[in-house]
């Protein structure tokens, strides 16, 4: 058997008419469940006239908003990388008691409702909960203020940075780390010179998930922020209390945001695994060396 025979992709054959189908069946849906309501959010918005749209988002309360999300994504996304960093260097790197137990609880938010999450911290820090008291005596503020919202929104994002490291640095192996250490590199060296250049675009492509999330994050926030206009509202909270008003021009405004958020994201997003896929192709193509042909 030859190189090129070893070498030759897998390809299945299905008939013209079965591709045509579900290529057919993927469209549709896309265009149902996401074109369909992007357009929708635009046209809502845009509805009344650009200067109504423009006076929605310069609106005080919506500028408060914005920049309370920015403010927690701002604090949560760097938290969450440097534990998404540590968390992933030890299982990936370490054998210890209570490593799948640390990996489930990387996962834990997956599986939890953000609303539980949301009261969980109701439950430790509120008025009646367990350091409620205690913080109210020493005038310590967590529920129903931006400490509370941090709080929350690191615990529902937390797991996308660690989770996109961790099968990235098992897969790599530690051959190039060792090799540095047998030269003299010390392990602050060794981080900065070999691992974090090697997980850089699997880091940037967690920290773009995890600060999308961290932007559109309802549930939680909204058990934790105590709803106080102009103060502890998100962009998420602010269109829903301009919803319920039937306010529908500027909650369609102010979502428009979020959707243009979601859409930078996602381009963002392909770019980071368009140059995920072109590196790793450069790098099979060069182990592999020139071939002589059979």
């Amino acid at each position: 058997m030859t190189t090129a025979t070893l070498d030759a992709p897998v390809v299945t054959s299905e008939r013209p008419a079965v591709r045509w189908l579900l290529t057919g069946v993927a469209l549709a849906f896309l265009g149902l469940f996401l074109v369909v309501p992007l357009a929708a959010v635009f046209a809502s918005a845009l509805r009344k006239g650009i200067d109504v749209y423009v006076a929605s988002i310069a609106e005080p309360d919506a500028l408060a908003a914005v920049r309370l999300t920015l403010l927690i994504a701002a604090v949560a996304v760097p938290l969450n990388m440097a534990f998404g960093i540590a968390a992933a260097w030890a299982v990936a790197r370490f054998e210890f008691r209570g490593k799948r137990v640390l990996v489930a609880l990387i996962d834990l938010p997956f599986s939890v409702s953000p609303v539980v999450a949301g009261l969980i911290y109701m439950l430790i820090f509120g008025a009646q909960g367990w350091l409620g008291p205690w913080l109210n005596a020493h005038g310590v503020k967590v529920v129903f203020a931006v400490p509370g919202m941090v709080l929350a929104t690191v615990f529902v994002t937390f797991p996308f940075v660690a989770r996109e490291l961790i099968p990235l640095l098992q897969a790599q192996g530690s051959e190039e780390e060792e090799a540095a250490r047998i030269l003299g590199a010390s392990g602050w060296q060794t981080f900065w010179r070999v691992t974090l250049p090697n997980i850089k675009w699997g880091l940037l492509y967690g920290v773009i998930l995890c600060n999308a999330r961290a932007m559109g994050e309802f549930g939680a926030v909204s058990v934790v922020s105590g709803h106080i206009r102009g103060q502890t509202n998100t962009l998420p909270l602010h269109v829903e209390i301009l919803y319920n008003e039937y306010n529908f021009a500027a909650a369609f405004a102010v979502a428009s945001l979020l959707a243009l958020l979601a859409l930078v994201t996602l381009a963002l997003k392909t770019a980071v695994e368009w140059r995920v896929a072109r590196q790793h192709a450069g790098s099979v193509a060069e182990s592999a060396g020139p071939r002589v042909k059979p």
